[in-house]
């Protein structure tokens, strides 16, 4: 057995006392439960004291008219929808009555069709009011889903950030146990290649946004971290970095900044001679149609045979990288250092 639909709680609010009568009496009816006000005052103070589901509002009423009282009433705390009532004729009330809030209109006259086109304006309000509120409870499920989400992204981002900071330093512990200068070469490059990725997590959790890195930002970071692994000495090559604000996704910004590290650590081993110094330039700038370009150059010899040096690992790590962004880096024969390229989509 179900339970009976609570009754529709309408004030009606009118001058005119035998309309009242028969709008109290027709909806009464269909399971209404109407209230009569018979001015403006009445029904507003009516609304402030009782609980309502709807209002019907008359427009001509001794004192105040119905458009002077509508924004009183939808100012209330929790004001129910408003069918705006008109014995006129003329639309522009209607109009009127609609842009000030009204949830819909009905001509008024004695007849039966009045009562009829009062009722289904009063559910066709009452529905959209429903779904309205429904449709807000489910926006406001969402945003806490999402919050929640968000939450859980930035602690991951947070301990992933953390876990590699840790692996960082027992690389730093094993540097200092070992004596072989190569075994000693190779840990710190591992190193630097997991302060580039940690570095886009500890980014993502103190932004805002967790979708998309801000690459020059980051890059900005990686580099000055870059710069000081470099050294500080008069000798020591000079990091400079130029880079347009635009903003890519996490993945992208991880592969981006692998492809800068193993880039620059080349060129701080390979473009200049010790103490030579000299300067490693990053350029991130955008392009057309959706998409950047990424450049690092030296002023150095060059590439000579036109490969880069080294034990060919880092030239993997870049292709792979490079790989992943649906691309891949080339050189530049006619730059007279090394002039390294990759052309991205945004």
């Amino acid at each position: 057995m179900t339970e009976a639909a609570a009754p529709i709680r309408l004030l009606y609010i009118d001058d005119d006392r035998g309309l009242s009568r028969l709008v109290q009496k027709e909806l009464g009816r269909h399971g209404y439960t109407v209230t009569c006000a018979p001015d403006a005052d009445a029904g507003y103070e009516a609304l402030q004291a009782g609980q309502f589901d709807i209002c019907a509002l008359d427009h001509y009423m001794p004192g105040r008219e119905g458009l002077d009282v509508l924004p009183d009433i939808l100012a209330l705390p929790t004001p129910p929808p408003v069918v705006y009532v008109t014995g006129a004729q003329d639309g522009r009330i209607a109009v009127a009555a609609l842009r000030a809030g009204a949830a819909d209109y009905v001509i008024k006259d004695v007849s039966e069709d009045f009562t009829a086109l009062l009722r289904s304006a009063v559910e066709d309000a009452l529905l959209r009011r429903r779904l309205e509120r429904e449709n807000e409870a489910v926006q406001e499920e969402v945003r806490l889903a999402r919050d929640r989400a968000e939450a859980m992204l930035r602690e991951v981002n947070h301990r992933v950030g953390n876990s590699l900071q840790l692996v960082s330093s027992f690389i730093s512990l094993q540097l200092r146990q070992l004596a072989d200068e190569g075994a000693r070469s190779a840990l710190r490059e591992a190193q630097v290649r997991i302060e580039a990725v940690a570095h886009v997590h500890r980014r993502l959790y103190t932004s805002s946004d967790l979708g998309t890195v801000a690459m020059d930002e980051y890059l900005a970071g990686l580099v000055e971290e870059l710069g000081k692994s470099v050294g500080p000495g008069d000798g020591s090559p000079r990091l400079a970095l130029r880079a347009e604000p635009m903003r890519v996704t996490t993945d992208q910004a991880v592969s981006l900044g692998v492809i800068v590290t193993e880039l620059v650590t080349n060129a701080v081993k390979y473009a200049y001679a010790p103490g030579e110094g000299g300067e490693i330039r990053v350029v991130l700038e955008g392009a057309v149609e959706g998409r950047a370009i990424l450049t690092v150059e030296d002023d150095g010899p060059g590439l000579g045979d036109g490969t880069p040096k080294g034990t060919g690992l880092g030239s993997k790590i870049v292709s792979a990288m490079a790989g992943g962004l649906r691309s891949a880096v080339e050189f530049d024969a006619d730059h007279p250092g090394v002039r390294a390229r990759l052309v991205f989509d945004l």
